[in-house]
């Protein structure tokens, strides 16, 4: 079993839901918009751009803002254009992962086919903040 695996499935349908009526060729942000609206229909708490902290040896060195961040639970890492997920969009989420308190990841990307991966960073670190 996944962790978060109800959670993350949710969030999987949405992103598909939203693709299938938007289609192919917008810009992140219109994606990320019609994703919190379908999020926020389908009762899951849902908060565009939320500051997360970032950690640096349990001190506090920095924030940055998550596309969107679920049920105070799961990061959504949104990309669109053309070629595919590419490694570099997976590090920076699996970075995020790394420096902050969450565990679950999920990079959506709105191409000319969606696709998805799903990243999980969980360590004794996590526990302490």
């Amino acid at each position: 079993m996944l962790i978060h695996e109800e959670l993350t499935s949710k969030i999987l349908r949405c992103f598909y839901t939203v693709y299938n009526k938007l289609g192919y060729g917008f810009l992140e942000k219109v994606y990320e918009n019609a994703l919190l609206i379908e999020l926020q229909n389908n009762g899951l708490k849902a908060v565009q751009q939320a500051s997360i902290k970032v950690y640096y040896n349990e001190k506090q060195v920095g924030s940055y803002y998550a596309d969107l961040l679920v049920e105070d639970i799961c990061i959504l890492e949104l990309k669109a254009g053309e070629g595919g997920i590419i490694m570099e969009h997976e590090l920076q989420l699996l970075n995020y992962l790394k420096a902050t308190d969450y565990e679950i990841g999920l990079l959506l990307f709105f191409g000319k086919t969606p696709s998805f991966k799903r990243k999980v960073f969980s360590n004794e670190n996590k526990k302490i903040r």
